[in-house]
C-alpha cells in the first residue's frame, strides 16, 4: 500500500498531488482536511523545527532525517562524526574559563575557529595566527570551537539527497583566501570530480542518518575528510550546471517514502 505522504515546507514546491501545506505558526491555523491529513500521514517531509519533535512523537516518519536537530550546530555535528568515526578534521571545543591557555596546549598556530552555532556562508570563521587573533575570537565565541588548519585551496560540496548524490562541484577559494566559500569568491568548477569522494559523501550521509545534506569533502593526506555539513546551502552550483534544484528534490521524492 502507498504511503501517505504530506509536505509541509516550501523546499519540495509544488509537484502534482504533493502540495506544501506551508509552516504555519499554530497547528491549529490548518483547516480540518489539512489536520485529518496530517494525522493520516505515514510521513511528513519538510516538517520543520517546529513541527518535527510533534510528528515523531506521533509515531510517524518525517523527512529529511536528522537534519533539523544538526542545522546549523557544528557542535552536534563534530561529536556526531566522532561517535560515528567519520574521518574529519581534529577538532576541540572549549567550555569556561582559561580558554586560551587550554587551546594552546592542544593547538599550534595556525588553527581554525568557528562560531559553533548558526554562523554560514563563511562568517565566523577565522585563522588564528597569533595570540591576538586568539583573543578577538575568544571574545565573540562561547564556547569556543577550534579545528586544525588544512592548507588547501579548495573543497568538494556534494550535496546527497535521500542516500544519493543530488549534484557535486569543487569550491576553488580565491587568492589569498582560505575560506571556500562562493560567497567569498570562491569559484565553482564542475570538472573532474572524483567518484570515490562521491561514494565517501554518500557513506557519510548514511552513517549519520542525513537524509539531505550539502557535505563538504577534502582531500587530507591519504584519506577523505568531511568538514562539515550543510542543511541550508547555497544553490550556485545547481545554477552553474543549470540544474532546477527544486524539481530534482521533486523528482527524487515523488518516487516514493525515502529510505
Amino acid at each position: 500500500m502507498e504511503s501517505r505522504r504530506v509536505v509541509l515546507g516550501k523546499r519540495f514546491r509544488a509537484s502534482g498531488k504533493l502540495k506544501p501545506l506551508g509552516v504555519r505558526p499554530n497547528i491549529e491555523d490548518y483547516t480540518e482536511a489539512e489536520l485529518e491529513a496530517l494525522r493520516a500521514a505515514d510521513i511528513v517531509y519538510y516538517p520543520s523545527g517546529l513541527y518535527e519533535p510533534l510528528f515523531l512523537a506521533l509515531g510517524k516518519q518525517v523527512f529529511p532525517a536528522n537534519y533539523y536537530p544538526f542545522l546549523g550546530d557544528k557542535i552536534k555535528q563534530a561529536d556526531l562524526f566522532t561517535l560515528l568515526e567519520i574521518p574529519f578534521p581534529r577538532t576541540r571545543i572549549y567550555y569556561g574559563r582559561d580558554k586560551a591557555r587550554r587551546i594552546l596546549l592542544d593547538f599550534s598556530f595556525p588553527f581554525i575557529a568557528k562560531i559553533p552555532r548558526g554562523s554560514a556562508q563563511g562568517r565566523g570563521v577565522s585563522l588564528i595566527r597569533t595570540p591576538a587573533d586568539l583573543n578577538r575570537y575568544l571574545e565573540e565565541a562561547s564556547p569556543a570551537y577550534i579545528q586544525e588548519y588544512l592548507t588547501i585551496d579548495r573543497d568538494l560540496r556534494v550535496v546527497v539527497l535521500a542516500g544519493k548524490v543530488l549534484h557535486a562541484y569543487w569550491r576553488i577559494a580565491r587568492p589569498g583566501e582560505f575560506r571556500t566559500n562562493v560567497s567569498r569568491g570562491a569559484r565553482i568548477s564542475l570538472e573532474e570530480i572524483p567518484p570515490e569522494a562521491l561514494r565517501f559523501a554518500e557513506w557519510v550521509a548514511g552513517r549519520c542518518g542525513f537524509g539531505e545534506a550539502g557535505l563538504d569533502i577534502c582531500h587530507g593526506g591519504e584519506r577523505y575528510l568531511v568538514l562539515e555539513a550543510n542543511m541550508m546551502y547555497g544553490l550556485r552550483g545547481f545554477a552553474a550546471a543549470d540544474l532546477d534544484i527544486y524539481r530534482l528534490i521533486r523528482e527524487r521524492l515523488a518516487q516514493g517514502s525515502p529510505p
